[in-house]
């Protein structure tokens, strides 16, 4: 069925560092390989970062707070980030990509798409490439990679998670529709848990009921991305491996060190973060004329609020008084308030749909797409 479908012909292969953080600091502090690590901030508004794969088995896993990381695993080391670390290896990551391919998608320092259709190496055969790689990065940097082989994005994605850590997984086109058909929803590339709860109460659990769905049906419970599912379920997915990424947003947040509900103190809260976000889009000159306001509260509840302006938000002036009125419309009075963020995301051009941007935080936090 797959052999004449547009797009088959294609050789991507998704490369994910495995615990990549917390991997970093067990490389360079030797006392802490084979011991439950979390990359992040002890203490009662601490949040986990990353977490090695010792930890995890204790159920550590990152966005998780420190508090209840340290309740599942006593024994747990926690570590400060060393971003800049972590950006010099990821360069290092990519210098090894380029000597394969520079249809290079990077989706964040550790994880990456590589279009090796055409390949420096004239290599034939996507897997080949894609050993080599995980070899050079445990010799050159004693790190372990794993690696998705097939002939779109999203299988790709999907593959390299599927035998992690350390992991290689190949999906063949003969074999895609039939590896989706047993794929538990939740495993879908961009079904979080939100999504994939409303999926199940929707009677979808796996690939194969996925696919029985009409695009109506998805389009009508889940607006436009509906689509994307529906194309995921019959192994289509025909996204290019884009080399150069445009920023579609900026932004920052604030984790606060006490819950706060009391107006004036979320004012003075949501000024900082006003003011941290000005400087940003100044220096990276940013344009864009969306704010989002983003609100945790102390349930770890999350919560956002959008609005957009004919004009390009760049001072405090035209950035403070929409994250006000934004403001307004959360009942922070009987939900304190844990932490405070705003994005400014680029504006909609003519013609296109606005889509939804990479927030740049301020510290280490992870989120799937709901």
């Amino acid at each position: 069925m797959l052999a004449d479908m547009e797009g088959v012909d294609r050789k991507i292969i998704h490369i994910d560092m495995d615990a990549f953080y917390a991997s970093v600091e067990q490389r360079d502090h030797p006392e802490w390989r084979g011991k439950p690590l979390a990359v992040g901030h002890e203490g009662s508004r601490g949040v986990v970062a990353a977490a090695s794969y010792e930890a995890r088995r204790y159920g550590v896993r990152s966005a998780m707070s420190s508090t209840k990381a340290k309740r599942l695993c006593p024994q747990l080391i926690f570590t400060p980030g060393r971003q800049e670390v972590y950006k010099q290896i990821s360069r290092s990551i990519h210098e090894i990509f380029h000597d394969y391919t520079d249809m290079i998608e990077p989706l964040s320092l550790d994880e990456a798409f590589l279009d090796v259709t055409t390949n420096k190496r004239g290599c034939v055969w996507a897997v080949d490439i894609a050993k080599e790689i995980k070899q050079r990065i445990r010799e050159e940097l004693q790190l372990v990679a794993s690696a998705g082989v097939s002939y779109n994005k999203f299988l790709a994605k999907i593959a390299s998670d599927y035998r992690k850590p350390d992991g290689l997984c190949t999906i063949h086109p003969d074999q895609a529709l039939a590896f989706i058909e047993h794929l538990p929803i939740e495993l879908f590339w961009g079904i979080g848990p939100v999504t994939a709860k409303k999926m199940h109460l929707l009677g979808i659990h796996n690939g194969l009921l996925l696919r029985s769905c009409s695009l109506n049906m998805l389009s009508r419970h889940f607006g436009k991305i509906g689509a994307l599912y529906y194309d995921f379920a019959r192994g289509v997915d025909l996204r290019p491996v884009e080399a150069v990424r445009v920023r579609k947003s900026i932004g920052c947040e604030h984790t606060l060190e006490k819950d706060i509900s009391r107006r004036s103190s979320v004012i003075i809260e949501l000024y900082h973060v006003a003011v941290e976000l000005v400087e940003r889009v100044k220096a990276k000159a940013f344009e864009g004329n969306t704010l989002t306001l983003k609100i945790k509260f102390h349930d770890f509840r999350q919560i956002t609020r959008s609005i957009t302006q004919t004009a390009e938000l760049r001072t405090l002036d035209a950035i403070l008084p929409l994250a006000k009125e934004l403001l307004k419309s959360v009942a922070y009075e009987e939900h304190p308030i844990r932490l405070i963020g705003l994005s400014v995301s680029n504006p909609k051009r003519e013609g296109e749909e606005q889509e939804s941007g990479v927030w740049e935080q301020l510290s280490f936090e992870f989120s799937d797409w709901d």
